[in-house]
């Protein structure tokens, strides 16, 4: 039977991943309270455009890896890495008061890359934390497991915001101060729940940005962040989901139950998929993610009822589960562990540069051609991505497999 190796895999899994998972599941909440509501309240309230709010979560979203690069390096240099995460979430904790009481979109501008600075700071080192304490034959389900429980707090987070805009009539502000509580508790829960690992002895403390230590990464771990740079092109921001979903219809309070949908599927699906990238082709895998991120982007530019809006959120959340593990776990397995740390940084740097080019894209085509351009772009940058992939050198050789 199946059932007895998935519990002995669960098992084997490192507590302190566990651990990240819930602080990211209880920071999660916190982000999709805001998140799921903060483009309506952006168009309905501050009366923005659909080209600001893709400019807007652009630099938020490019924001994050441009730190990661430096949070990474100096979690590396100093051998800690579980301080700068709490640094990373207590940033992000902290920004959330400024959405509720911001006046103007320049405040909502502020608190958001308050907010992903915050992220950059937290996600190099937690997940060069994740690849530290877990045996590499595991590393496929760690990052899978720790991604499902961040997600599951992404789906939390929303129907959350959905009930509280229910109960309190569309009170944006009032939802965005609720958003402070679980916040807090994923700051006080890494602060007190792990251990930092014991830095190995005799290993010398050197400069990750020195030329000799970045050569270190070698062509397999640039080939990775070359062909997840692309793939980046085509997932611009969720909040374009959000504004698909403000067309179909349904009342603003139940709007955020798109990305509710979204992420119940991402939960459901990031650590089955996980384990699937133990085992078998990181191509396949990554093409078949790809696919199904073009058949929600075809969904997406023809569906303009609810139903089929939400099928095709769906499978946007289907391709997350199938790939976001697998980059992770492809990163993991191509650099070097004394720079795992930097390695993230980098490939969250180069990525995060082109989801900024790629939200900016999807709000002018938007404005100008309407919604379906958008998608079909990405559709078109997921083929770019298949055709790189299928090119010539492929991650499978990167990584060994």
């Amino acid at each position: 039977m199946q059932t007895g190796p998935r519990v002995s895999i669960l098992r084997q899994i490192p507590h302190s991943v566990w651990v990240l998972g819930c602080v990211s599941l209880f920071m999660d909440i916190s982000s999709e309270i805001i998140h799921s509501l903060l483009p309506m309240f952006l168009m309905a309230s501050l009366g923005a455009s659909a080209t600001t709010i893709g400019l807007i979560e652009g630099i938020a979203e490019a924001t994050a890896p441009i730190v990661k690069v430096f949070s990474g390096t100096l979690s590396d240099y100093l051998g800690n890495r579980k301080w700068l995460a709490v640094a990373g979430y207590g940033l992000g904790a902290l920004s959330k008061p400024l959405f509720a009481v911001a006046p103007t979109i320049g405040i909502v501008v502020t608190a958001r890359i308050m907010d992903r600075v915050g992220k950059g700071i937290r996600g190099a080192p937690r997940d060069a934390l994740v690849a530290d304490v877990t045996p590499p034959h595991l590393r496929g389900a760690a990052f899978g497991l720790r991604q499902s429980l961040d997600t599951v707090g992404a789906f939390l987070g929303p129907l959350a915001a959905v009930v509280i805009m229910l109960v309190w009539a569309d009170n944006f502000r009032l939802a965005f101060w609720l958003a402070v509580i679980p916040g807090l508790l994923a700051v006080a829960l890494l602060a007190f729940g792990i251990d930092e690992p014991a830095r190995e002895p005799g290993v010398k403390r050197v400069n990750p940005i020195r030329w000799d230590s970045i050569r270190q990464l070698g062509t397999s771990y640039w080939w990775v962040v070359i062909v997840g740079g692309v793939f980046a092109l085509a997932r611009f921001s969720e909040a374009f989901l959000v504004l698909r979903a403000m067309g179909s219809g349904v009342p603003i309070a139940l709007v955020p139950l798109v990305m509710v949908v979204m992420n119940v599927v991402y939960a459901l699906s990031a650590y089955p998929f996980g384990k699937f990238a133990d085992t078998m082709s990181h191509t396949r895998l990554l093409v078949a993610g790809l696919v199904m991120l073009i058949a929600s982007d075809f969904v997406l530019a023809h569906g303009t009822h609810w139903s089929v809006v939400l099928v095709g959120v769906a499978l946007w959340g289907l391709h997350m589960g199938m790939t976001q593990g697998l980059l992770a776990t492809m990163v993991a397995h191509t650099a070097p562990a004394q720079l795992r740390g930097t390695a993230f940084g980098f490939f969250n740097l180069f990525s995060g540069v082109v989801t900024l080019v790629s939200s900016v894209i999807a709000g002018a085509l938007w404005d100008r051609l309407g919604a379906a351009a958008t998608f079909y772009a990405g559709a078109g940058f997921c083929v770019l991505t298949i055709a790189l992939l299928l090119s010539g050198r492929t991650p499978d050789t990167v990584a060994g497999r």
